[in-house]
């Protein structure tokens, strides 16, 4: 005997199968949601229907993609807590290696549209500070996507924690080139901040308030409020727009939703989830002996 562990079975290992080697329903779920962008982009990739650039808008795409996913991957503990929702954490994982994955795909695009050109690819990534932050993402999540194993996280101990609570600071550099990277509608990135600013703030809450709606109401207005800043500074130094005329449109409906209403509407929307799923809970619950 050596010691080592021995390998785990196929049903373990496999993405759709559970720790317990059980079929999971909501694991396939998960996978088929995840690869569905992918398979709609080489659609319309075939299809010839992605405009006059096809490799540029494959480029936005799969940013986007892995933007959003880094995002649902931080949802997932909030989604665990606050809708009381423990088979959520399944998922961990998942999400966060197809956020890698679509954030290696959006690169090798990008290399693919400089023609391989590796020393101007470097020097572009040197000389311009969204490619610069952008770049510096990619490399930490290729970090956490590699440590991602139950192997990993035996061998690195304690350091395996320190090394994946990176996860906010190299998601805030994906917003960060994701903002930068845009030249006119911003609205996405700036309601992406918005939903950061909810989930990075929902953690910093003691944990006996995390599932509160006082404190839940309290950190939906403030990412609302943060969300609207970012907008209305964006423009005001980048295009030199009147910043309040900005701030005022998100109170005028005919401008549509902005990207604070958006954040306003799912924070609230996650509390009325929470206190509804709460309530159901309640109602299962076998009715306390009460004596007479």
């Amino acid at each position: 005997m050596n010691g080592s562990r021995p390998p785990l079975p196929l049903s373990r290992r496999l993405a759709w199968f559970d720790r317990s080697g059980r079929l999971s329903g909501l694991k396939i779920l998960c996978l088929l949601l995840l690869l569905a962008p992918s398979v709609w982009l080489a659609g319309e990739a075939l299809a010839g229907t992605l405009g006059a650039r096809p490799l540029t808008a494959l480029i936005h795409e799969t940013g986007r993609w892995a933007v959003r996913f880094l995002l649902a991957g931080l949802a997932v503990t909030p989604a665990r807590v606050v809708l009381n929702w423990p088979r959520v954490t399944l998922l961990r994982r998942m999400i966060g290696i197809a956020a890698a994955a679509y954030t290696l795909a959006h690169f090798a695009l990008y290399i693919a549209d400089q023609n391989f050109r590796w020393l101007a690819i470097g020097a572009e990534i040197i000389e311009r500070f969204y490619l610069s932050v952008g770049f510096l993402s990619l490399l930490g999540l290729s970090a956490l996507a590699a440590t991602s194993t139950d192997a990993m996280l035996a061998r690195m101990g304690r350091n395996w924690k320190r090394l994946h609570r990176s996860i906010h600071v190299l998601i805030g550099l994906a917003l960060l080139h994701f903002l930068l990277s845009l030249k006119a509608n911003i609205a996405e990135p700036v309601l992406m901040a918005g939903f950061f600013v909810w989930l990075t703030g929902w953690r910093l809450l003691p944990a006996r308030r995390q599932g509160q709606v006082v404190a839940l109401i309290a950190l939906t207005l403030l990412a609302v409020l943060v969300t609207a800043t970012i907008e209305a500074g964006w423009y005001g130094l980048a295009t030199h727009l009147d910043w309040r005329r900005v701030l005022a449109a998100n109170w005028m409906p005919r401008y549509g939703l902005r990207p604070a209403a958006v954040v306003a509407l799912t924070g609230f929307g996650i509390i009325a989830a929470a206190r509804l799923r709460r309530r159901r809970g309640d109602n299962n619950r076998p009715p306390r002996f009460v004596p007479a």
